[in-house]
C-alpha cells in the first residue's frame, strides 16, 4: 500500500511540474533541484523546438502533392539549406542573449538582463536588412548556385524572394526566444511557436490550394503562408516583453544604442553566428553534392530525410538548451559545480530521447518519408537516408548538450573551433571523396554525417572536462 501511495505520489508530483512548466511560472532556477530545473526548462523548449520544425513540415506535406513535386520539394528544401544560413545569425545572437541574460538573471539584475535583451534586438534588426535585400535580388542564382536545376529554379524564384524578404521575422522569432529562454521563461518562447504553426497550418492550404478569393498560389502560397504564421508570433513574443508580467521589465529606454554593451554582446555572438555558420554551410555543400551526384529525386529524398530528422532533433536541441540556461544562471549565482551537474543530468535526458528516436527511424524510416510523397524512387532514398542518419543520433544528442554548456558560459569560440575541424576539414573532404571518387553518390554523403559527429561529440567532451568555460567572463 505505501508503494502504491509513494508511485501516486510521484506522478502527481511529475504532473504538478508538468503543468507549472506549460504554464509558464518564474521560479528560482538555481534554488530548486537539478531534476526539476530542467524538466520546467526543457518540456516547453522541446515542444518549441518541435514546433519550429513543423514549418518544414508542413510546407514539404503540402507541396509534396502539388503537380511537378518534386521540383517544390527540391526548392523547399534548398531554400531551407540557405535559410539556415539566416537561422544560424539568429542562434547566434540568441545563444549570446541567452548567455548574458541568465548570467544576469542568475546575478539577481534584471534591469540588466532586459537591456542586454533590447541591444541585441538592435544589432539583429541592423544586419538582417541587408540579407533581405540580397535575398529579393538573388533568389533565382541562390537556387542555381544549390545545384537546382533551370527548371526548379524557375518553379522557387518567388518561393525565395518571400523567405529571405521576410527574414527578419524568423531572426526575430529565434532571437527573442532566446532572451526568454536566458531568463528561465521557456513557456512564452514555446507558446510563440505554438500561434506561429497554428497559423502556418491553415493558411498553408489556404495559399497554395486557393480558397474563396484567395487565388491558388502554389509553392509560393507556402512561403505566404510561413511568413504571416511566423509573424503572428512575433507579435505574440513584443507583447509578452512589454507586458510588465514577467521578470524582464522591457523600456523604450532599452533601445537606446549602448556601443560598450553592443560590443560585449558581438563578442559572444559573433563565434557562435560563426559556429552555425560553419554547420551551416556544410549543410549546404552537401545538399549541393547530393543534388549533383543524385540528380532531381536524390536530392528530393535526402531533403524529405533531412526534415525529418530535423523534426526530431529540434526537440532534442531544445532539451540541450536547458543546459545553457541551467549554466549561465548557476555561473552567474555563483554555483559552478551545479551548473556542470545540470550539464551531465542533461545528458541522461537526452540520450534516452535519442536512443528512441533511432529506433524509429531504424524500422520505420519508409513510412515516414512515404507520409511526404508518393514518389517510390524519392521514398527509397530517404529512408536508405534516415537509416544510416540514425545510427549517429545518441551521439547528435551528446554533442548538442556540451555545445549547448559552453555556449551558456559564454564560451562561444570553443564549439567553434571544433565545428571548424569536424565538418570543413574533416566532414567535407570525406563526402566528396565517398560521394565522387568512390562513386557512391548521395549514400557517400549520408554516411559522412554521422562519422563527423562522432568527432564532435568526443572533442566535445574532452574540452568540457578540462573545464576552462568555468572561468569565462560575460
Amino acid at each position: 500500500m505505501s508503494q502504491s501511495t509513494k508511485t501516486q505520489g510521484k506522478l502527481s508530483s511529475f504532473f504538478d511540474i508538468l503543468l507549472q512548466s506549460l504554464k509558464g511560472h518564474e521560479v528560482d532556477l538555481t534554488s530548486i533541484s537539478i531534476k526539476r530545473a530542467i524538466i520546467l526548462l526543457a518540456i516547453p523548449m522541446m515542444l518549441e523546438m518541435a514546433m519550429e520544425s513543423v514549418f518544414a513540415l508542413v510546407d514539404l506535406y503540402f507541396v509534396g502533392h502539388l503537380e511537378n513535386s518534386s521540383y517544390a520539394i527540391q526548392t523547399v528544401g534548398l531554400t531551407e539549406s540557405v535559410l539556415t544560413i539566416i537561422y544560424s545569425l539568429a542562434i547566434g545572437l540568441s545563444m549570446a542573449a541567452t548567455a548574458v541574460v541568465a548570467r544576469r538573471i542568475g546575478e539577481k539584475n534584471p534591469e540588466a538582463a532586459s537591456k542586454a535583451g533590447m541591444q541585441t534586438i538592435l544589432i539583429a534588426v541592423f544586419v538582417n536588412i541587408l540579407i533581405s535585400i540580397l535575398g529579393l535580388i538573388y533568389a533565382k542564382d541562390i537556387l542555381l548556385l544549390m545545384g537546382a536545376s533551370t527548371e526548379t529554379a524557375n518553379h522557387g524564384t518567388t518561393f525565395v524572394q518571400i523567405m529571405m524578404g521576410g527574414s527578419i521575422i524568423i531572426v526575430l522569432l529565434f532571437l527573442i526566444n532566446g532572451i526568454f529562454r536566458g531568463a528561465g521563461n521557456a513557456a512564452i518562447a514555446m507558446r510563440s511557436l505554438w500561434i506561429a504553426n497554428i497559423a502556418n497550418i491553415i493558411l498553408c492550404p489556404i495559399f497554395i490550394n486557393g480558397f474563396g478569393p484567395i487565388p491558388a498560389f502554389g509553392l509560393t502560397g507556402a512561403a505566404i503562408a510561413t511568413t504571416i504564421g511566423r509573424g503572428f508570433g512575433v507579435i505574440y513574443q513584443v507583447y509578452s516583453l512589454f507586458s510588465g508580467k514577467n521578470t524582464l521589465k522591457i523600456r523604450i529606454s532599452h533601445f537606446v544604442p549602448d556601443f560598450t554593451q553592443i560590443k560585449a554582446i558581438i563578442k559572444i555572438a559573433a563565434p557562435a553566428i560563426f559556429q552555425f555558420v560553419i554547420a551551416s554551410c556544410s549543410w549546404v555543400f552537401l545538399a549541393e553534392l547530393v543534388a549533383t551526384t543524385g540528380g532531381d529525386e536524390g536530392s528530393a529524398g535526402y531533403q524529405t530525410a533531412l526534415r525529418l530528422m530535423m523534426f526530431f532533433m529540434l526537440p532534442a536541441w531544445g532539451l540541450s538548451n536547458a543546459a545553457a540556461t541551467l549554466v549561465g544562471q548557476n555561473l552567474g549565482a555563483g554555483l559552478v559545480d551545479r551548473a556542470e551537474k545540470s550539464v551531465f543530468q542533461t545528458l541522461k535526458y537526452i540520450l534516452i530521447f535519442m536512443a528512441v528516436v533511432s529506433v524509429l527511424f531504424l524500422t520505420c524510416g519508409h513510412l515516414f518519408a512515404a507520409f511526404f510523397t508518393s514518389d517510390e524512387k524519392v521514398i527509397a532514398i530517404a529512408s536508405r537516408a534516415l537509416k544510416i542518419l540514425s545510427i549517429g543520433f545518441v551521439i547528435y544528442g551528446a554533442a548538442m548538450v556540451f555545445s549547448s554548456a559552453f555556449n551558456g558560459a559564454g564560451d562561444t569560440w570553443t564549439p567553434t573551433k571544433i565545428n571548424i575541424f569536424a565538418f570543413w576539414l574533416f566532414q567535407i573532404p570525406l563526402a566528396y571523396f565517398l560521394a565522387k571518387f568512390l562513386d557512391m553518390g548521395p549514400t557517400g554523403v549520408f554516411i559522412a554525417i554521422p562519422t563527423a559527429e562522432a568527432g564532435i561529440a568526443i572533442a566535445a567532451y574532452i574540452l568540457f572536462k578540462k573545464g576552462k568555460w568555468k572561468k569565462k567572463m560575460v
